[in-house]
């Protein structure tokens, strides 16, 4: 079992940057897919980005592509989320959740274990 910790988040001008990191504070995150999920007040849970168990294939929702970038540092037990160019739409609470499933497609990740999530506020 993997527990997560996410930092990272914070308030920021449009088109400012901020980069969220998922620590996987027991454990590793070896075999396991890992994704950001968001979530703004009133509205459905969106998968943002997700990375399969090797970091070889990613998956972006439609709203973040070209903005956010996900990527996988296994000697750290880290995943990053690298979020660019923000819009004032981005601002929710981010979670970071895993799934111990070797070869997942990420666009699939539903997510087993869940960090706390870290609040992302960007203004206009």
């Amino acid at each position: 079992q993997v527990q997560l910790v996410e930092s990272g988040g914070g308030s920021v001008q449009a088109g400012g940057s901020l980069r969220l990191s998922c620590a996987a504070s027991q454990g590793t995150f070896t075999g396991y897919a890992v994704g950001w999920f968001r979530q703004a007040p009133g509205k459905e849970r969106e998968k943002v980005a997700a990375i399969n168990s090797s970091g070889g294939r990613t998956y972006y929702g439609d709203s973040v592509k070209g903005r956010f970038t996900i990527s996988k540092d296994s000697a750290k037990n880290t995943v990053y989320l690298q979020m660019s160019n923000l819009k004032p739409e981005d601002t929710a609470i981010h979670y970071c959740a895993a799934e111990r499933q070797v070869g997942l497609e990420p666009k699939f990740l539903r997510g087993d274990y869940w960090g706390q999530g870290t609040q992302v506020t960007v203004s206009s």
